[in-house]
């Protein structure tokens, strides 16, 4: 049976949007109601929203048995994270694939290793785990006792080269090219790649749409993919051939277990990213 998102039967969530969204046809835009409406992210929130509810209609087959939407669970935390650190004019913005089930899954934030997002981000708002998760897999939010390497490798580099997250962020952006995580019945992460071909058309279009909408917003000088697969995509959202690729921290990636930090300033400085000693 084909797994739709948003349907607890099938899958591992259902859709309650934190704000109202208000579409004005007359003018192609987003008007946003609520908590969020008067803040300087309110385009990178009405985004968000936007790319998790159209995704919300999208149907997943086996061997996808579930599949997680942290910007619906842990919309608090990725709120934040945007209202925080989402300003635009950012000078590079950094390009992931999808959370990984110990980093966004658990907490909301890219690359979101529990401890780093709550001990250096300062964030540790709600997450409301869904009421059908994978037995393998399950959401225990900050208390998630397993880190996510990537995460760690990632916000640690970005520690040593600025020490605080405030100033990171004044540089810099870290978005996902798409916000939900595939889950085989085993337990494997399944990424978007290897969907069937069918799955990935309407995944793309969508996800191409919401990166193409932010980079518009933020107008960085440098966008970067971490790994082949987030680059390919940003090429192919923006239509653009000067989209830099930077080596991926995950474990998976032989080579970003030799020293990945020294890997990423070089990969930087290569795209004309001058890095700052703190």
């Amino acid at each position: 049976m084909p797994c739709r998102v948003g349907d607890d039967s099938l899958c591992s969530f259902s859709i309650a949007w934190p704000m109202a969204l208000e579409l004005d046809f007359a003018s192609g835009g987003l008007m946003i109601t609520g908590p969020h409406a008067a803040t300087v992210v309110m385009d990178l929130i009405a985004i968000a929203s936007t790319l998790a509810a159209e995704l919300s209609q999208l149907r997943f087959g086996a061997p996808v048995s579930h599949v997680y939407n942290p910007l619906e669970y842990a919309w608090a935390n990725y709120a934040t994270y945007l209202e925080r650190f989402g300003a635009p004019s950012r000078e590079v913005i950094l390009i992931g694939m999808n959370p990984g089930p110990w980093g966004m899954v658990q907490t909301g934030v890219p690359f979101g290793d529990p401890h780093w997002v709550r001990d250096w981000m300062g964030i540790s708002g709600e997450v409301r785990a869904p009421a059908v998760q994978h037995p393998k897999r399950p959401i225990l939010g900050f208390e998630c006792p397993r880190g996510e390497i990537s995460g760690q490798r990632l916000w640690g580099w970005a520690r040593e080269r600025y020490l605080t997250a405030e100033a990171f962020f004044t540089r810099y952006l870290v978005l996902n090219y798409c916000p939900f995580c595939f889950l085989e019945q085993t337990g494997r992460n399944r990424t978007p790649d290897k969907l069937p071909r069918i799955e990935r058309k309407a995944l793309f279009e969508i996800c191409d749409r919401a990166l193409a909408r932010s980079i518009e917003w933020v107008k960085p000088q440098h966008v970067v993919g971490i790994g082949r697969f987030a680059t390919e995509r940003a090429r192919c959202a923006l239509g653009r051939t000067d989209v830099g690729c930077a080596p991926h921290p995950s474990p998976a990636n032989p080579n970003a277990n030799r020293d990945w930090a020294r890997q990423m300033n070089c990969a930087l400085a290569g795209l004309g990213v001058a890095e700052t000693e703190p």
